[in-house]
């Protein structure tokens, strides 16, 4: 990556985007965040330079410098993400981690957050703007589609079809050839063994609906 990132959000996960690019080397110039009373905050050595609203500094993605967005909630991250398309023609940059594991035969979309640790199967597909927590698996086969969150440590096994805008809690296991529809939210811990309905959210070992 030739240019330096701007990274929107200085969150959680705007800290741990941050140090993904860094351990590639990647130049972070700066945060952009929507509260303005963290103006001037620094995060590692990268200060925060003001709101989303300043477009001193927003000017400059799309010219001078990449952006990423670190939010996880889905509808503010599809906000800023079509903003950025729309009005900088900036498709945002993937962040991901040195120590993500990633084989030539994977295919990852734009705009991703992919954790230390983390490990892509032989031709498993992610789609846009995921965030996958650390030390979780998409093993062979597995697809993804975009704006998922993926927890900590959550193993997807192989040839699982995962929809658009699925919420997959830390420690979760997802069996081999299951699919999980658009919007389904699966809690933290559960086993999956069973297809799950579009906007559903299960939970336990075996993960069941819960009301």
């Amino acid at each position: 990556m030739d240019k330096p990132v701007i990274i929107l959000g200085a969150n959680g996960l705007g800290k741990a985007a941050m140090e993904a690019f860094e351990s590639n080397d990647v130049v972070v110039y700066g945060f952009l965040d929507d509260k303005a009373e963290r103006e001037g905050e620094e995060i590692g050595q990268v200060t925060i330079l003001g709101s989303m609203e300043d477009n001193s500094y927003y000017d400059l993605i799309g010219k001078d410098c990449e952006a990423f967005v670190a939010t996880e909630e889905i509808e503010l991250r599809k906000g800023i993400v079509e903003s950025l398309v729309d009005e900088k023609k900036a498709m945002p940059v993937n962040a991901v981690h040195e120590a993500a594991l990633i084989p030539e035969s994977a295919s990852i979309g734009h705009g991703n957050y992919l954790g230390a640790g983390i490990v892509l199967g032989s031709n498993a597909k992610i789609g846009n703007h995921l965030v996958v927590n650390s030390r979780a698996v998409i093993d062979y086969d597995a697809l993804v589609g975009d704006y998922c969150h993926i927890g900590a440590g959550a193993v997807i096994n192989s040839g699982v079809i995962i929809e658009d805008e699925v919420f997959i809690g830390s420690g979760v296991v997802i069996v081999s050839g299951v699919k999980v529809g658009k919007g389904a939210r699966i809690g933290a811990g559960s086993v999956v063994i069973n297809d799950i309905k579009e906007g559903a959210t299960v939970f336990g070992n075996p993960a069941k609906p819960v009301d």
